[in-house]
């Protein structure tokens, strides 16, 4: 099964229930795997097979249900794009190209380009409607104080204010000619939405704004145009009622979107290193190109003080690379020919040319922002709570509502409370708030981690990450350096066994392989190819030349192959206890001596242990060395349980026997052989120096290859947990405060439209102050 992901930006959406809704419907889709939805950044990540799915399908979906999907840029390296209004897959080429807001995109028409809105264009429209509220409402509270004036002067309206004084026009007309403008041009998306929502047979925020806002108006508009229908005598008119709760809705609306945008600037800062123009030779000729015209396998050539356009490796001139926007590493790494360039990054002093390997969405920076932006439209586990209330929460209310109206009227006999009481539950109880709670701080989170190096690819890890404790390390590469070099030869004939091992090593991909050929070349010792070669993981290496067989490994691979390993055996436990791996080097069955290498352990494993051992997790390391060796090294760290002798295959074995423990687990790695513990464990840890199918199992990347950052990540998430559960707590208190007393008629609606407002304003502002969150290593 082929599958894709996509993410899709969807207009319309106003709350909990409008996302619970859009993922219902998306999962419900044959084919489609997995979809997430967020309410706060209008951002639905789907997983589907391509095979019975394709991306203009599941637009059509989410326009089914009423709502206004846009792809987000999606370009492949084939040469081709996909429309992001109607999905169709296009050639480049022959496409329309826009820029919107820093993000390229690629349209099949001028009619898509015209349906197309950026969520800035959806903001200003945002700031019209909100205009024309706020100024409506203006008007309304300056022709109110004027009549209390007049009143308590004992003076009519129209002699204060030169209101024409035509027939059958009253002051509740006035206020009625006022209002309507504001309610169905201000209030035009809560009425759509609200529609779109019954249609489907679901409920939302907009059904219980819609139920308010007209409740006042019609019954206002009756008042004013046939108050002999209505049951009682009433004079009263809440137009404003009805203006105000619109226009505080709005405005509320607008100031969240507004900080959303603010919160999120981790991904648009990202998008903003990219340089826009590239040189590039072809047909012999250096040509100033746009950046995202590169093709794979172009020379790209960089002047000192430039920016590296995409990723690729050196063929010419060295340099220094400024790589902190990317790594977060202030230092320049110094680079030559076969050295990799990563996208964005800065060319500090020398002239290079490169050959691009990685283009477009397949470059570092944009698999950061990919992975950014996919984390922050997941949502955490503890998000289902939130879901779970909102899909019986609405028509909760209005059962309430209802039920408070009759017990005013037909109990208390007080109509206009009913009423008021009726609007007020209605308005005060909007979900808004609880919809935002975990997705606000989620998105602040990720962001601040990914602008430290750290990047979380999920809710969910977050929600794990702060439950941890146990966190196992594989040593090669992650508490070392994955740099071993030979530190001792025991044998009669040095450069002979150097010579055997090197030609058994010089097939392997190995690190300790590395160590040995460097050694042989340093003896200047003559290499020749085996004949024969064969890796045999967790013991070593077999291989034959000539009529000589020779074995270089463990006491396990000469036990295998009854190797006579008695004359070694004592110096090999010597250099075990030293923390050095010995490889025993055997010719013909009987061993020639024994080789030593060591790995250097990284300048930040031994603080990173002692942060982790102050947090209350235990650390565990995990090796293919044998026992001694392994404490050894343990105990240079401050790691005192250790599990050594483990295969790469035996790797996943371990974590899941630790987890039967009842252990929250996660673990650190960086290689291939690493990849089936990480993808085993409750998290798997990957770090940015290792292999690309590490970090593609790891729920977090650590970019800056820092182990400290191990630590940080695991504070930020508890950190940014701690936002979502104050977030959740106060968005359930508002709601199960705000409720009965709207129903005891103790709310005015148009306050309860401002508390509503200003309750997912603070789910927000509390939110953004974990972007002053200090991470401390």
């Amino acid at each position: 099964m082929q599958k894709e992901k996509i993410r899709i930006r969807i207009e319309g959406m106003h709350c909990a229930s409008c996302a619970l809704k859009v993922k219902t419907a998306l999962r419900k889709t044959a084919g489609v795997s997995g979809a997430n939805v967020n309410a706060l950044t209008k951002i639905a990540l789907v997983e589907y097979n391509k095979e019975k799915l394709d991306a203009a399908k599941i637009i059509n979906i989410i326009k089914k249900i009423g709502y206004k999907p846009f792809l987000e840029s999606m370009e492949s390296n084939d040469g081709t794009a996909t429309d992001p209004v109607c999905g169709m897959k296009i050639e480049k080429s022959k496409s329309i190209k826009k820029d919107f807001g820093g993000r390229i995109y690629y349209f099949c028409s001028e009619e898509c380009v015209n349906k197309f809105e950026s969520p800035e264009q959806e903001l200003k429209r945002m700031k019209r409607r909100v205009t024309i509220a706020l100024s409506g409402v203006l008007l309304l509270a300056l022709l109110r104080v004027i009549a209390m004036f007049a009143l308590a002067a004992g003076a009519s309206i129209v002699t204060w204010v030169p209101i024409p004084q035509l027939p059958y026009f009253s002051w509740g007309l006035w206020l009625f000619i006022i209002t309507t403008p504001i309610q169905f041009i201000g209030g035009w998306g809560f009425y759509k939405g609200a529609y779109t929502a019954l249609t489907n047979k679901r409920m939302n925020m907009d059904v219980l704004i819609t139920i308010g806002t007209l409740t006042a108006y019609i019954y206002s508009t009756f008042v004013v145009f046939f108050p002999n229908i209505l049951p009682v005598e009433e004079s009263n008119v809440y137009f404003e009622v009805s203006a105000v709760i619109i226009a505080f809705v709005l405005l509320g609306k607008f100031m969240e979107d507004y900080m959303k945008r603010r919160t999120s600037a981790a991904v648009r800062k990202l998008m903003d290193l990219r340089p826009q123009t590239a040189r590039v030779i072809r047909n012999g000729k250096e040509i100033e190109i746009q950046a995202d015209q590169i093709v794979s396998g172009d020379i790209v050539s960089v002047r000192p003080g430039e920016k590296i356009p995409t990723d690729g490796v050196i063929i010419f001139g060295r340099t220094s690379i400024d790589e902190s926007m990317v790594t977060g590493e202030s230092i320049p790494v110094e680079k030559g020919k076969g050295d990799e360039v990563i996208g964005a990054t800065v060319n500090k002093h020398g002239l290079i040319k490169f050959k691009a390997t990685k283009i477009g969405a397949e470059t570092t920076l944009m698999q950061i922002v990919k992975m950014v932006e996919e984390a922050q439209a997941s949502s955490a586990p503890i998000q289902r709570l939130a879901d779970r209330v909102s899909s019986y929460f609405v028509p909760a209310v209005i059962g309430i509502a209802i039920l408070s109206f009759l017990v005013w009227y037909f109990v208390l006999g007080n109509f206009t409370m009913g009423l008021l009481s009726f609007i007020a539950v209605l308005i005060i109880s909007c979900p808004c708030a609880l919809g935002i709670a975990t997705p606000a701080a989620l998105m602040v989170g990720v962001g601040k981690g990914a602008e430290a190096g750290i990047l979380i690819r999920g809710g969910e890890y977050l929600e794990r990450a702060q439950k941890l404790n146990t966190i196992i390390f594989d040593k090669t590469g992650t508490l070392t350096k994955g740099e071993p070099i030979v530190t001792d030869i025991f044998s009669d004939d040095p450069k002979n066994l150097v010579k055997f091992a090197a030609i058994a090593e010089k097939g392997s991909e190995h690190p300790l392989a590395d160590a040995i050929l460097k050694r042989a070349e340093s003896m200047k010792i003559k290499v020749p190819d085996a004949d024969r070669f064969e890796a045999i993981p967790g013991h070593g290496i077999k291989a034959a030349l000539g009529k000589n067989n020779i074995l270089v490994g463990n006491r396990k691979l000469m036990a295998k192959h009854r190797a006579d390993i008695k004359a070694v055996e004592k110096q090999m436990e010597a250099f075990e206890e030293q923390g050095k791996t010995a490889m025993i080097v055997s010719v013909n069955k009987q061993a020639l001596g024994v080789i030593a290498i060591a790995d250097t352990l990284k300048e930040s494993s031994r603080e990173t242990v002692q942060n982790l051992s102050a947090m209350g997790i235990e650390c565990i390391m995990l090796t293919g060395d044998n026992e001694k060796t392994a404490k050894s090294i343990a105990k240079k760290v401050g790691i005192e349980k250790v599990v050594a002798n483990v295969l790469p295959g035996e790797k996943a074995e371990v974590v899941k026997k630790i987890q039967k423990e009842g252990k929250m687990v996660a673990m650190v790695g960086d290689g291939i052989n690493d990849a089936p513990a990480l993808a085993q464990a409750d998290i798997g840890i990957a770090i940015g120096s290792g292999s690309d199918v590490a970090k593609e199992t790891g729920g977090i990347i650590l970019v800056k290859d820092n182990l400290i950052d191990v630590a940080t990540g695991i504070r930020l998430s508890k950190a940014t947990m701690g936002k979502i559960r104050q977030n959740l707590f106060w968005a359930f208190a508002y709601n199960s405060a705000a409720i009965p007393i709207a129903a005891f008629g103790l709310l005015n609606p148009i306050i309860a439209a401002a508390a509503m407002a200003l309750s997912s304003l603070t789910v927000v502002g509390n939110s953004a102050l974990l972007k002053k969150y200090k991470m401390k290593n």
